[in-house]
């Protein structure tokens, strides 16, 4: 079997899989004990047929093993799909086969990646002269950017964190929205920050971080390093927090302002008034692979202050190729990752070939298809719209006549099941402020009205099915 009949067969078997993901079962089929049996056994003695191999996996993963995340009718989590020109990169990334972490070995995809973010910073609205890294995810663009924020602050009260670590430094506060995502919490674990340095702040009806909760909780310890984290885009409501006001007063106190928009800091595409004050903040945080539509995985980093993001994440060594200050630029500086895919060129692919109008269409319709959502099932007698729809994110509850939280709460599980078994789309519960609800996210460039529709009409009918309290129960 040779190289080049393998992966003709491989690109026909991708492209197959493709074209038939829109009208395909969205929810996987096989069971784990199926799967496991397929897959499993001892480990192979001696080489097999490569081809056998590779059509053993596809055979076995694709008869109902794998979730339709790339169907217009997935809305669990907040996952885009991956529009055709980042798609054909990345699988010209997984062909070059390049570790990207310098720029001497691979000023190809160097170069690329390095235009790709100056992109995104013209796209979003964001000062040119920031620094940027492409990470694993969200998680990981979190994370970067509390390290430069942790080196900034800490070395304005006189402690370089680099070289004398954190015992015996200044305590440093981390505000974050009284809904933060887990990311950052995590985040705080990994750089050996913490979880008890987080204060949480209060925030509005729809989930966004009231100013004037920042400031009381800002003003009550005036002194001392701080990090103030708020979001572009709620992980449940999508609430975009006022990051202008926000930054006044995180700049009065001091503190750097850090900004989760991994759900949607793409909205800023379509003009300043989307998120007033965007510009001002320390970093900002975002995934190419959910509204930008590039394949799996892809975080963004970025952030103002250039030399203490390089400090937080630079490394040097005798064996390395790396440019001189001020000349090429090596992407291993600015991210945590020695070894890395070339993630910067589907980016760089995504944005050329939908350019400014076509991520602002993108972002715009998907936040049309959430409010058509909004409407559909809000009509409904017995269903209730949780949050202003403000952006793709829809929180949803079913309701029993009369009855309890914890009956609200059984149903809209049981309504959730229904859809999750019926397969004509998939999306996931959450609890927001107590409540159980069903989330619906519209990030993917394929989804369509009709998909809307069709989902919209696959959920009324589960809502329809009859639901019997479990205290009621016979």
């Amino acid at each position: 079997m040779n190289q080049r009949a393998l992966l003709h067969w491989v690109a026909e078997r991708g492209i197959a899989y493709r074209e038939s993901v829109a009208a395909a079962r969205v929810t996987p089929s096989a069971s784990p004990a199926a799967l496991r049996e397929a897959l499993g056994g001892p480990l192979p003695e001696s080489p097999a047929n490569p081809l056998a191999v590779v059509h053993h996996l596809a055979d076995t993963l694709e008869a109902g093993g794998l979730m339709g995340m790339a169907s217009g009718r997935f809305f669990g989590f907040v996952i885009g799909g991956a529009v055709p020109a980042a798609l054909g990169a990345d699988w010209l990334v997984s062909a070059w086969d390049q570790n990207s972490g310098l720029f001497a070995p691979t000023p190809g995809t160097a170069i690329a990646e390095e235009i790709a973010g100056q992109w995104m910073l013209d796209l979003l609205g964001l000062p040119a002269g920031c620094s940027f890294a492409f990470v694993t995810g969200g998680q990981m663009a979190n994370t970067t950017a509390l390290a430069a924020a942790r080196h900034h602050v800490l070395a304005q009260a006189g402690w370089n964190v680099e070289t004398q670590g954190l015992i015996g430094a200044p305590a440093l506060r981390i505000l974050v929205s009284d809904e933060v995502h887990v990311t950052i919490p995590r985040g705080a674990r990994l750089l050996g920050l913490g979880t008890d340095c987080l204060e949480r702040v209060a925030v509005d009806a729809n989930g966004a971080m009231r100013p004037d909760a920042l400031e009381a909780a800002l003003a009550a310890r005036p002194d001392g390093p701080a990090i103030v984290c708020c979001q572009a885009g709620n992980i449940n409501t999508g609430a975009l927090d006022p990051v202008g006001a926000l930054a006044d007063v995180a700049h009065r106190h001091g503190a750097w302002l850090h900004v989760d928009g991994a759900v949607g800091l793409w909205v800023a595409a379509a003009g300043p008034d989307r998120i007033p004050g965007l510009d001002r903040a320390d970093s900002w945080s975002t995934d190419a692979h959910k509204w930008l539509n590039v394949p799996y995985d892809c975080g963004i980093t970025i952030c103002r202050h250039t030399e203490p993001h390089r400090a937080a994440m630079t490394v040097t060594a005798s064996y390395l190729v790396q440019a001189a200050p001020g000349t090429d630029r090596d992407p291993v500086d600015w991210n945590p990752e020695f070894s890395r895919r070339a993630r910067g060129v589907p980016v760089y692919a995504a944005l050329a070939s939908l350019g400014r109008a076509g991520v602002v269409e993108m972002v715009e319709r998907c936040c049309a298809h959430a409010r058509r959502f909004a409407a559909l099932l809000g009509a409904e007698s017995g269903i209730a719209i949780l949050n202003e729809v403000v952006l793709n994110q829809v929180l949803v509850r079913f309701l029993v006549p009369d009855g309890t939280d914890a009956e609200h709460d059984a149903r809209t599980r049981a309504v959730i099941a229904a859809i999750q078994a019926d397969g004509t789309c998939w999306l996931g519960s959450s609890v927001w402020r107590g409540q159980t609800v069903m989330r619906i996210s519209v990030s993917n460039q394929a989804t369509t009205d009709a998909d809307v529709t069709a989902s919209a009409a696959a959920i009324l009918a589960a809502a329809r099915i009859p639901f019997l309290p479990r205290a009621t129960a016979r």
